[in-house]
């Protein structure tokens, strides 16, 4: 072990003062030469190797939006007063809150860990988890449940067999040891993410309207506490390093980073010779449980004034933001934080990713019983020093100073990058290359065998494989789950409101229109929320894409967000917070522009959710909105033909709406049973999954549809058409449902029943799915490849 003897001695204000001439490895750290003099300019000397590294952190993509901000603006300028009505808390802080009602509020937020999930999948992904319900109780939220977005490599590469078990067991892991129901999300695989898998983590907390906080440092001489975990030299540079570059073709194993950026960023900041240290972050959930008691604990004793959670960046994040948001200064000394590894150096210590790490403002007359309370959760504590109104973050080590900046130049007053854009030349040929000279099925038993194929596809297949490995109904205030269209949360068990949260994405729509892309993935999130009954309010979203520096994707990227605040707009609900996550790319290849859209809505009463499979025998199926021949970027295109091109689906943001106002009054009146949305695989995906639910099967007609809405056979099952849901009804209340469906202006048609008698899915005329062949395509995909189902 070594001794503080053997520490190299700290780089202290004093000494880069004395010696501007030093050379400093600004580049290693992720830094551009003129960002680097920018610094030095602000300083008015040289940075200590403490502050090149705060900076180099703070600063990078990840941490400082530097690249994105400029075009993330229009979420805050793109609003209405509709859109603030429920809004607590909007951009900027921890995470979004929105009132939903009867004095309570809840708090969601995604957020990415792509990067690490790759290099390490378990840790990676599981650290993900940790972070963002951090996130959630930094709010004064108790966490409630969890959600995943995920994006794997081709099913069958090599790798992804490593990726996927690692990521799943990660989150499996740690939100099962908290206690928080996993309660949707979505599964893509694509070739296209294969060194760059997206591991997009949601987490979603309640609290009354009265327990909300805000992190700041407020009150000259209030002290400022780290509590949690020790820190250690896990993470050590991960948001300047892992966020900030692309892969090339290093093995995952070791961790291959572009260039000189594999090495830790604080090692080469202290001057030292590298050493070996984990670039991903250790998780301890069961730490972490305890840590969400005991904060949640402090606030109900009004002994914090807000507390930060340490995520990206650590301590040098924690302190600068809580500064930053205060009165403007801070002084703290780093020889009080409490560590794992005792050779850390100061400017490791500062940029150590250790979990389960939180830091409080406190006021002096408060601190013995803060003290009192984490010592009762026995959680380990420490005062590091107190709010000031110098202005000036000052960080002292070993009796010296080593950090002395005004720290709104560290987390706020970050590089603002005007990235040129502009449109793909290859993006005409690949719109003009549609899926109109694609070959269709010549008869009914091609067609037969290519709905199969469809259904067994990866990105159709159950997702069991997953998903059984994942608590859904810890807590028990889970309403609905998967395989339900949207995850459903009861938050007050007197009243029965909850709230259900979808996410959605498409990156092949995105890659094809960016624009309309996100908007698609918007829509459909709406509207899975709303197939539930509950009526959607708030936005959250994560924004994956390739490297900023391209300007193909930095045209995607504002055409994305572009689209997405546009279309939020238009629906009238806010974006109230998120992740931007770069440089998703391998070598020179980015991924396809991947905006996850979570939406969040509101039920007053959980017993009015509905789910997507029927139950009852003798139900009118009917199908809810238009169909198009639209099968550009399409499952059917992808799965029988490996074809991608032509132009995403229409987007019809009034139809949505209107779609999403009938399923709440359906909901409401009880006029409906149950409810499944049409996206991926269009109607054949949909019946599928509803005969699957419960094993009841159905009997469906296409002829009316076909000669309504002008398509073939193959369109009627399996264009992607928007705006559009299949429910069924009783029979009792059919005239009601359909008098309700004129009134509020959605095309309705009568496809189908539910029939005990049909083994499976019957297409009259034309050919039937066996429940054992939809079974055997639906749920043997992922088995096949990842090995048997848990408990199957």
């Amino acid at each position: 072990m070594t001794s503080p003897a053997q520490i190299p001695a700290p780089d202290t204000v004093a000494n880069a003062a004395a010696t501007p001439d030093k050379v400093q490895p600004f580049e290693a750290l992720g830094l551009k030469a003129d960002e680097y003099q920018a610094i030095k300019d602000l300083l008015g000397r040289r940075p200590t190797s403490g502050e090149l590294a705060m900076y180099s952190v703070m600063w990078s993509e990840h941490c400082s939006y530097k690249s994105s901000k400029v075009h993330l603006r229009q979420f805050g300028s793109k609003v209405t007063d509709e859109m603030r009505e429920h809004l607590m808390v909007g951009m900027g802080e921890n995470a979004g809150v929105v009132d939903i009602g009867e004095g309570w509020a809840v708090t969601f937020k995604i957020e990415s860990h792509n990067h690490p999930s790759y290099i390490e999948p378990f840790q990676g992904a599981a650290t993900g988890v940790g972070g963002i319900v951090r996130d959630i109780i930094s709010m004064g939220a108790r966490p409630v449940a969890v959600m995943d977005a995920l994006r794997f490599g081709a099913i069958d590469h090599a790798d992804t067999a490593r990726v996927v078990p690692g990521v799943v067991s990660g989150i499996s892991h740690y939100g099962n040891c908290l206690g928080l129901p996993n309660i949707g999300g979505e599964t893509v695989f694509d070739a296209v993410y294969q060194a760059n898998p997206l591991v997009n983590a949601l987490a979603v907390g309640v609290l009354r309207h009265d327990d909300l906080h805000l992190a700041n440092a407020r009150g000259v001489g209030n002290k400022v506490v780290l509590f949690g975990a020790r820190t250690g030299g896990d993470g050590i540079g991960g948001a300047s390093i892992l966020a900030s570059e692309s892969f090339d073709g290093a093995s995952a194993e070791e961790g291959g980073l572009d260039g000189a950026r594999s090495e830790p960023a604080a090692g080469a900041a202290a001057g030292q010779k590298s050493r070996k240290r984990p670039a991903v972050q250790v998780g301890d959930p069961f730490a972490e449980k305890v840590l969400i008691e005991c904060c949640l604990e402090l606030f109900a004793a009004d002994l914090v004034q807000g507390i930060q959670d340490l995520g990206a960046a650590g301590i040098s994040c924690a302190t600068s933001e809580l500064a930053s948001n205060g009165d403007g200064g801070m002084v703290v000394d780093l020889d009080q934080v409490l560590l794992r590894d005792p050779s850390l150096t100061a400017e490791e210590i500062l940029m150590s990713e250790s979990q389960e790490r939180m830091m409080a403002i406190v006021e002096p007359s408060k601190l013995d019983a803060f003290l009192a309370v984490t010592a009762k959760w026995d959680v380990e504590t420490s005062v590091l020093g107190e709010v000031t109104d110098t202005g000036r973050l000052i960080i002292h080590w070993q009796g010296e100073t080593i950090v002395d900046v005004d720290p709104r130049t560290v987390a706020i007053d970050s590089p603002v990058y005007h990235r040129p854009f502009a449109r793909p030349a290859w993006l005409d040929a690949l719109q003009a290359d549609g899926s109109a000279r694609l070959a269709r099925p010549a008869d009914d038993a091609e067609l037969r065998a290519q709905a199969l194929r469809v259904l067994g596809g990866p990105n159709l297949a159950d997702t069991s494989w997953i998903t059984d490995q994942y608590d859904y109904y810890v807590g028990g205030n889970t309403a609905l789950a998967t395989p339900d269209d949207a995850g459903m949360i009861r938050v007050d068990e007197v009243s029965g409101l909850g709230v259900a949260l979808a996410t959605d994405a498409n990156g092949r729509y995105c890659q094809l229109d960016p624009y309309v892309g996100a908007q698609l993935a918007l829509a459909e999130a709406y509207r899975n929320v709303a197939a539930t009954g509950a009526a959607p309010r708030a936005v959250s979203d994560c924004l994956n894409f390739g490297s900023p520096e391209n300007p193909d994707v930095m045209w995607q990227f504002e055409r994305a967000v572009t689209g997405l605040a546009d279309a939020c707009l238009e629906l009238g609900i806010p974006v109230t917070g998120g992740n931007v996550s770069f440089y998703n790319q391998t070598g020179d290849v980015p991924i396809h522009p991947t905006p996850v859209v979570a939406v969040m809505g509101v039920i007053d009463h959980v017993d009015r959710r509905l789910p997507s499979g029927w139950q009852d025998e003798g139900e009118n199926l009917y199908l809810l909105g238009i169909t198009r021949d639209e099968l550009d970027g399409s499952v059917w295109a992808d799965v029988v033909h490996g074809h991608l091109g032509g132009l995403p689906p229409r987007v019809d943001l009034t139809a949505e709406k209107n779609l999403a106002g009938l399923m709440a009054a359906a909901a409401e009146e009880a006029l409906v049973t149950s409810a499944h949305d049409l996206s991926e695989g269009g109607l054949l995906a949909t019946l599928a999954e509803g005969v699957l639910r419960f094993g009841l099967g159905a009997r469906v007609w296409l002829t009316e549809l076909m000669e309504r809405d002008g398509v073939d056979a193959l369109a009627a099952l399996l264009s992607e058409s928007q705006a559009r849901v299949l429910v069924s009804v009783a029979r009792e209340d059919d005239v009601k449902f359909r008098g309700l469906c004129e009134g509020r202006d959605v095309p309705v048609l009568r496809v189908g029943v539910t029939d005990s008698e049909v083994d499976g899915l019957e297409i009259q005329d034309r050919f039937t799915l066996s429940l054992a062949e939809l079974r055997h395509a639906h749920r043997d995909t992922l088995p096949a490849r990842f090995g048997p189902v848990v408990g199957g």
